[in-house]
């Protein structure tokens, strides 16, 4: 049997994989050619952000599960998947820490515009010090939007580390919460000195961040998403950034192109290219759990992260 690896995961998945027997088909490039080419002969496929589209499956023969080497799922055509009974699951949970390690970094390098500090001292430019404005976080207010693995490891961070009040907006979350609950998202924006974005795209949270929302924040708020780029409608950021309604933004994630357009110009806007769950420690999590679903599903069993396609039907991936 065969696996095929979209995009490069850590030797500790592929050692797994070849350990039972299954063969690691490694693609040299995620480009829509090269998976149709590979993917023919493969029961299962492990893939990163580059995804698994509709026209992939439907070149695959035997094909039995599609493994997202991380939680987000959005960019695996679902639909196509479900319709040929071929289980789609993902790993949450297996990077969490990693990403809300760079969440609470891109929060302080934003409240204390490190990045442009650096690029002032190597440029020799004097003064920034004396001109720019910067922020604490301790005893301030955030806002947790989401509430999954991810989101918890962050809030539990905000608290301990910096005495933050914690406020969750995650309306699809169930039961008491350790943090207090907002009812909205324009409720809790108007209150949190900052806020990080930690729940799923879906058509519902599509563009959650637009001009609506910007326009019920709290002023000089700091806004960091190691989410998904579409959650934020990137124009009405920038505005709100130019307009001083947002202290600055920390993205891990974010359009193509977006660092060179209006976002980019701004000093007080930190790009990281999609960092979050790529430290050596997660990866090798990620991948062990990726191969470990490969292998549950070859043997005919369901992944406990086994996403349900049945109420997909005629819903866009």
């Amino acid at each position: 049997m065969k696996c095929l690896i979209v995009q490069p995961i850590h030797k500790a998945g592929i050692a797994l994989l070849e350990q039972a027997g299954i063969d690691a088909v490694l693609c040299p490039d995620s480009s829509l050619e090269t998976v149709k080419r590979l993917i023919g002969d493969c029961q299962a496929v492990i893939t990163r952000d580059a995804g698994l589209g509709g026209e992939a499956i439907a070149a695959a023969g035997p094909l039995k599960v599609i493994v997202s080497h991380g939680a987000g799922h959005d960019s695996i055509d679902k639909v196509a998947a479900g319709r040929r009974g071929i289980l789609v699951c993902n790993t949450p949970g297996a990077n969490a820490r990693s990403v809300s390690e760079l969440a609470l970094g891109l929060a302080l390098s934003v409240a204390r515009l490190i990045p442009a500090a650096d690029r002032a001292v190597r440029s020799g430019t004097p003064g920034f010090r004396e001109t720019a404005n910067f922020r604490e976080l301790f005893g301030k207010t955030a806002l947790v939007v989401g509430w999954g693995a991810i989101a918890r490891d962050l809030a539990r961070m905000l608290d301990i580390a910096f005495g933050m009040r914690i406020l969750v907006h995650s309306p699809r979350s169930r039961g008491e919460l350790p943090y207090e609950r907002v009812t909205t998202l324009h409720e809790g924006l108007a209150a949190a000195d900052l806020v990080s974005i930690h729940t799923p795209l879906r058509e519902e949270t599509r563009n959650l961040f637009d001009a609506a929302a910007f326009g019920a924040v709290k002023r000089g708020a700091i806004l960091v998403n190691t989410a998904r780029a579409g959650l934020i409608e990137e124009a009405a950021l920038a505005a709100a950034i130019a307009s001083g309604t947002i202290f600055g933004a920390g993205l891990d994630v974010y359009s193509p192109g977006a660092a060179q357009g209006p976002l980019g110009e701004s000093g007080r806007v930190i790009f990281t290219p999609h960092l979050g769950g790529t430290t050596g420690e997660a990866l090798e999590r990620v991948a062990v759990a990726a191969a470990s679903h490969v292998l549950t599903a070859l043997s005919g069993r369901r992944p406990e992260t086994t996403i349900e396609l049945q109420a997909m039907e005629g819903v866009s991936a």
